[in-house]
């Protein structure tokens, strides 16, 4: 009782001061008004010469002028009537004075000279509103938009003064009043509450859940294209991924294909490298090898050289008779002369070994 009491005094609060005006003048016209409010009837133009009218609420009479002076008021405690303009003005409007109003005009002869109705409804303003917002698992955010008081409240969504599109919404509630964003979706979002006596908007700056889509192939060949949380993206060897532009399309690393593939380029030239070391050092072993042996000439100058020599076989059955050998032109480069063989079947005299 006292929550309804308190919503009560709320809804009067809001609505005080808050003024309607209709125009009379037209039949079958429709106008609306804030309950707890004031509303304004046009009778006629204060031009008007009708001598007598009667305003009726339904069927009951609750106002009757005679040459601009009013004769009855049932409403008098809380209506007035503008003689200067011809208005009818009823305040603190309640559910009851909604409906079916009807001005009847007479000429001087007391005769009706017209009808005119008019249709008139009251309702509770929308109060307040409130916007709830929240992140889902894989970056979206859903937002949720309720309102106290107000009868027949219509919602309305917009992002930067622009009415939401199916680029930035992933699904509409219009039974709950909730909506979820997509991942990339950020800036000045306003949900308006309105009925027809009036309207109440509430804004919210929201930004992203800290989602980021990312594109990108590893070294390996595997390709990603996901929406990751940003700090703990983990997936992609590029140290830096762009996140989605206006379009809303797909995004994709923004260094060079040198920079993405450094882990590979990397391998390769340190592999060329040990290469490259290891033939250096078999090509300089090879050369200290070659360097280390005797060239041809000190080959030459190493052997012997025996020129016009002649040798003579020793007769089987003389074993003591020794080969004469004679040797010319024999000269030895500082070698001391040879002691003098025995027992072999050479005899070598005055040899001299050339170096």
């Amino acid at each position: 009782m006292e929550a309804a009491v308190g919503l009560l005094l709320v809804l009067l609060r809001v609505s005080h001061g808050v003024k309607t005006h209709c125009d009379g003048r037209q039949d079958g016209a429709q106008c609306y008004g804030a309950l707890g409010g004031t509303v304004d009837i046009q009778l006629m133009d204060s031009t008007s010469e009708i001598p007598r009218y009667y305003l009726l609420k339904d069927s009951l009479k609750i106002l009757n002028v005679r040459n601009n002076k009013v004769l009855s008021n049932t409403t008098e405690r809380r209506s007035l009537f503008f003689s200067s303009n011809r208005t009818f003005r009823i305040n603190n409007l309640s559910r009851t004075d909604s409906g079916k109003y009807t001005l009847q005009t007479f000429d001087s002869d007391g005769h009706s000279s017209g009808v005119r109705t008019l249709q008139l409804f009251f309702q509770a303003p929308v109060s307040s509103v409130l916007l709830v917002s929240e992140c889902l698992s894989q970056g979206e955010m859903r937002v949720s938009c309720s309102s106290e008081g107000g009868d027949s409240p219509q919602y309305s969504w917009t992002l930067d003064g622009h009415t939401l599109t199916d680029a930035e919404l992933l699904s509409v509630n219009n039974k709950t009043n909730i909506i979820t964003l997509k991942q990339h979706v950020s800036g000045r979002l306003v949900c308006s509450v309105r009925n027809n006596v009036s309207n109440v908007p509430k804004e919210e700056m929201i930004s992203t859940c800290g989602f980021i889509f990312i594109n990108c192939t590893l070294v390996n060949g595997t390709k990603i294209s996901e929406w990751v949380y940003e700090a703990n993206n983990t997936l992609c060897t590029q140290p830096k991924q762009t996140s989605m532009g206006k379009d809303y399309g797909t995004t994709i690393s923004d260094e060079p294909w040198y920079i993405r593939n450094l882990p590979l380029i990397g391998g390769v030239l340190s592999a060329l490298v040990i290469f490259l070391v290891v033939g250096v050092a078999v090509i300089c072993a090879r050369r200290k090898k070659q360097n280390s042996k005797p060239t041809k000439k000190e080959e030459e100058d190493d052997q012997e050289v025996f020129p016009d020599a002649k040798f003579v076989k020793r007769p089987a059955n003389q074993a003591e008779k020794k080969v004469a050998v004679e040797y010319g032109q024999v000269k030895s480069a500082k070698r001391p002369r040879r002691p003098e063989p025995t027992g072999t079947d050479c005899v070598y005299a005055n040899v001299h070994k050339v170096r």
